[in-house]
């Protein structure tokens, strides 16, 4: 018999396969309020929502440790789980930790990757209250699971945006992607060198929001303050321009953003011509800013504008307007979504 053609992963990629291996599967729990396809599953106890968020970080995938310090890897994989229960406009309550560790590892080594994931349960007032640990053939592995919550009533779901909602983002974007150029373009003048000392001189700031993002809880808490609850949000982890594509996507909708309003930080713009790049590319598609994308109605506009930090940098539109970029001279470019994508 004629052996059956198989499909290769990368040509469904990451959220392909996910939409394939989840189709069809429905909930038989009550308390179950929202299962894969957004930032957090949802749970829903009486009045309050419990939000569950888990990430697989691997070596030589998500970090490469010849310039990723353990402590930061520790603190930054707390984090970036963080940020989703934040995208979802709740209040991270619990982690899990779950490790894969090879023989190259010592005790030592762990100690500095958990030293880490203290700081970080301590900077956002989380509990460590489970995991696992196992050996792993190849490199380290870390896993690890986010648990908050938020009254019903309050959380920010991706599929709520509305034609007309205006389109936010917090800080700026583009830095952690030139930090990480940065930190490659280092790794490769370093090779076969010994005492070699990285130069990043007027680039702290980029190294930083790649070895040592921060989770926008500041943000949660100031459009709490300000009465403004998002129609949709997700965290910015693998570039603008994908997740506005999943918020439109589950939305129904279109959106029209506005280049010159994209917020791009000084050090990233100078990184970008250094290296020849093309910087709104880098901004739209770079990813692990772990910045906040999200939509209020319209009518929000005056009290958004007053957050420090918040950026209007476009609108919802109808669905059949599609999803496109106003260039600084006018024209309109297509939304793709040029991201990272785990199987590509």
């Amino acid at each position: 018999m004629e052996e059956p053609k198989l499909t290769e992963i990368s040509q469904l990629g990451e959220f392909g396969l996910i939409e394939r291996q989840t189709a069809g599967l429905k909930n038989v729990n009550e308390s179950t309020i929202l299962g894969v396809g957004d930032d957090c599953a949802i749970m829903r106890y009486k009045d309050t929502d419990l939000l569950v968020s888990t990430d697989l970080l691997l070596e030589g995938v998500h970090f490469d440790l010849t310039y990723v310090p353990l402590k930061h890897l520790g603190y930054k994989a707390v984090v970036v789980n963080l940020s989703d229960i934040y995208a979802m406009n709740g209040t991270p309550r619990q982690i899990t930790v779950s490790l894969g560790i090879s023989k190259r590892f010592a005790v030592e080594h762990i100690d500095a990757l958990y030293d880490g994931i203290r700081l970080a349960c301590e900077v956002y007032g989380v509990d460590l209250v489970g995991g696992d640990t196992t050996a792993s053939r190849q490199g380290l592995v870390i896993s690890i699971t986010a648990i908050g919550d938020a009254p019903a009533e309050m959380v920010a779901r991706r599929d709520g945006a509305k034609d007309t909602d205006l389109i936010c983002v917090s800080g700026d974007l583009g830095a952690a992607y030139m930090g990480l150029q940065l930190l490659e373009r280092e790794k490769v003048a370093s090779a076969g060198q010994k005492d070699f000392q990285p130069d990043f001189s007027g680039k702290e700031y980029l190294v930083e929001r790649q070895l040592k993002p921060e989770a926008r809880r500041d943000v949660i808490e100031a459009l709490r303050n300000a009465g403004i609850k998002p129609t949709s949000m997700m965290d910015i982890s693998d570039g603008l321009s994908s997740e506005l594509l999943h918020i439109c996507k589950s939305s129904h909708t279109g959106c029209r953003i506005y280049e010159d309003r994209i917020p791009i930080d000084y050090q990233t713009a100078v990184m970008a011509e250094e290296l020849g790049m093309n910087l709104v590319t880098a901004a739209l598609n770079g990813g692990e800013d772990y910045e906040l994308l999200f939509t209020v109605p319209l009518h929000e506009h005056e009290k958004v504008e007053k957050i420090p930090g918040i950026k209007v940098i476009g609108h919802i539109t109808k669905e059949d307007l599609g999803c496109a970029m106003i260039t600084r001279d006018g024209n309109e470019i297509p939304l793709k979504a040029q991201g990272f994508n785990h199987m590509a």
